[in-house]
């Protein structure tokens, strides 16, 4: 099966509620091809010369996809702005941001291909199990982009303070995603780390370069240092960390009530995680109404079932929940609050026929609309990956 094997295969649309009730903000709808998020609005702000600052939106889109979403720029431009990948339409002007908490929904249509017909009702009947007793509202590959090739989490050295190391990750792990450029700097700042004046002289990215001229100003002074990668870089390793452990805890939640006939285990990123075909009434009924906590020291459960889930998760990678904490910069913290165990697409449809773009094979699309933080693809990987089924389609992307 061929995931996103064209950037339309998958589309995302961004439902929000958002008062144009007159302000500083101008606001805006952007439309990007091929370009994640926080890419598509660099090239915004270097065109309009904007402030990072400035700039609101509610959520990191894919990058592999055609994606729309509300954007505002506190004193933007009241015009529209057409680059290569990237479509501003202006909608008006607001008295605040936008932020994630006016996204109703997400609205996907997505198309996958390259099926063999008994893969293709394959998928179909686990549509309908899912239709029927939902699936686990886990975090995906997405979330983990910051993830090297060590395994290892930027925030997880963090928060033990070891700053070297936290930088280390963050400048120098290999990525399986590293353009050639970026391969050849973390190289170079592996083979020389600690050399921060000849460092300076060959790293040109400006996120790395930033890091590595603190450095060579002040050599030795990695807490200092952590404080010149950009704050929105630090808030994505903090998630990978977070979104991690609620993965970890939400799969034990289901392992530890669902009937092993009834789980397999899906590969997220590097890591395992449980899903369920299906729940009786009693656990269909508990499991829509549980919430779990992100985890971090702030989290206000300090004791029970659910703090053990939480403790046994932080304890597999070296840390203590208190630990989930950030002393510097004071700028950067974990996020607080709750996430739902399940989540239960919203109108889900679906539509077959011949794949023209692989002759002999048939094609799915798929239709449906999420709340605000669940991931389409964690659907994909539930119709597509259960490997108990001799017909279960074999995902490519």
């Amino acid at each position: 099966m061929k995931l996103k094997q064209q950037p339309e295969d998958f589309v995302v649309e961004e439902v929000a509620q958002f008062p144009l009730d007159g302000g500083p903000f101008a606001t805006y709808v952007l439309t990007k091809r091929s370009l994640g998020t926080p890419e598509a609005l660099d090239k915004v702000r270097k065109q309009w010369k904007i402030p990072l600052h400035a700039v609101s939106y509610g959520g990191l889109k894919d990058r592999h996809a055609v994606t729309t979403q509300w954007v505002t720029i506190r004193g933007g431009p009241p015009r529209d702005l057409q680059l290569n990948g990237v479509r501003l339409e202006y909608r008006g002007q607001a008295s605040r941001a936008f932020t994630s908490d006016d996204i109703l929904a997400n609205r996907f249509r997505i198309v996958l291909r390259d099926l063999a017909p008994q893969e293709l009702q394959a998928a179909i009947a686990a549509l309908d199990e899912v239709k029927q007793w939902g699936l686990p509202n886990y975090f995906d590959k997405q979330r983990f982009g910051s993830v090297g090739w060590s395994g290892d989490f930027v925030a997880r050295a963090w928060c033990l303070g070891d700053y070297e190391r936290a930088l280390w990750l963050a400048l120098a792990d290999p990525h399986d995603s590293d353009r050639a450029a970026d391969k050849k700097e973390k190289q170079y700042l592996r083979e020389h780390w600690g050399d921060w004046a000849e460092c300076k002289k060959v790293v040109r990215n400006r996120f790395r370069r930033a890091v590595v001229a603190q450095l060579a100003d002040q050599p030795g002074q990695y807490r200092r240092a952590m404080a010149a990668v950009r704050r929105d870089q630090r808030a994505l390793y903090l998630a990978a960390l977070q979104s991690y452990l609620w993965n970890a805890m939400a799969s034990e939640w289901i392992r530890q009530r669902v009937p092993p006939e009834d789980c397999f285990e899906v590969v997220i990123a590097r890591w395992t995680f449980t899903f369920y075909r299906r729940l009786n009434a009693q656990l269909l009924n508990e499991f829509r109404e549980t919430q779990l906590p992100l985890p971090s020291a702030r989290c206000g459960v300090k004791t029970g079932p659910v703090r053990e889930l939480m403790e046994r998760a932080a304890a597999e990678l070296g840390l203590e929940v208190r630990q989930l904490r950030i002393k510097y910069p004071r700028d950067s913290f974990f996020s607080k609050g709750d996430r739902p165990l399940v989540f239960f697409p919203r109108e889900l449809a679906y539509q077959t026929g011949g794949d023209e773009l692989n002759p002999g094979k048939q094609q799915l699309t798929l239709s449906f609309e999420l709340p605000r933080g669940s991931y389409a693809t964690i659907l994909v990987k539930r119709i597509t990956e259960d490997r108990s089924s001799e017909n279960a389609p074999s995902l490519e992307e």
